[in-house]
């Protein structure tokens, strides 16, 4: 069976999804199997998606007019594709002229998927890129320390004064494991008596 997925953008009255119908009907869609959104791609709520998607069954094609129609990114249509053909269901772009139940269709997906896998790496390369070009400048990542640098001075001449940890926690309105992790952290040690 022929499913049918059409989504617009926006719920306003300019956008309509009546190219995409004559498309799939002329596909040989049955109006009776479309499932439709008014909502942006990038979503991820969409109920009419989510419905159309639990519908297919084994044997069955999901037609849409075209790719961008149905996945929100590169990497959400390969997730969305894989179900499918773990399922059983074909899947169809009209306008890219891609059926998976082809062996060019099965070409076409395994390229987007290869084109994925590579966009991640460089993705991770750029990351690890950045991380290490942002240390050789002296930044560290995570969150900024919660002690400064005048207040961590103050704290620790208290503490070689002979203040408690908990006088010191209440006087600085900080928490205890705050205050542990700091003194850890910056190699502090009680002066000896």
């Amino acid at each position: 069976m022929l499913v049918g997925y059409m989504r617009v953008s926006t719920a306003d009255e300019r956008q309509s999804v009546d190219l995409q119908r004559d498309a799939l009907i002329a596909a040989g869609v049955d109006e009776r199997h479309f499932y439709q959104d008014h909502a942006s791609g990038s979503r991820d709520d969409r109920p009419g998606l989510k419905a159309c998607l639990t519908y297919l069954k084994a044997g069955d094609t999901l037609v849409v007019w075209k790719l961008d129609r149905l996945g929100r990114s590169l990497p959400h249509l390969l997730e969305v594709m894989g179900d499918l053909r773990k399922r059983g269901v074909a899947f169809r772009s009209l306008t890219e002229a891609m059926d998976t139940a082809t062996p060019h269709g099965e070409l076409l997906f395994s390229l987007f998927g290869a084109l994925a896998q590579f966009e991640r790496q460089l993705t991770r390369e750029r990351v690890i890129a950045g991380l290490a070009a942002a240390k050789r400048r002296g930044r560290r990542g995570g969150r900024p320390p919660t002690i400064g640098g005048e207040q961590l001075e103050q704290i620790t001449a208290a503490l070689d004064g002979g203040a408690s940890k908990a006088s010191v926690c209440r006087s600085f309105k900080i928490a205890r494991s705050t205050l542990i992790d700091t003194l850890e952290r910056t190699g502090w040690h009680p002066p000896a008596k």
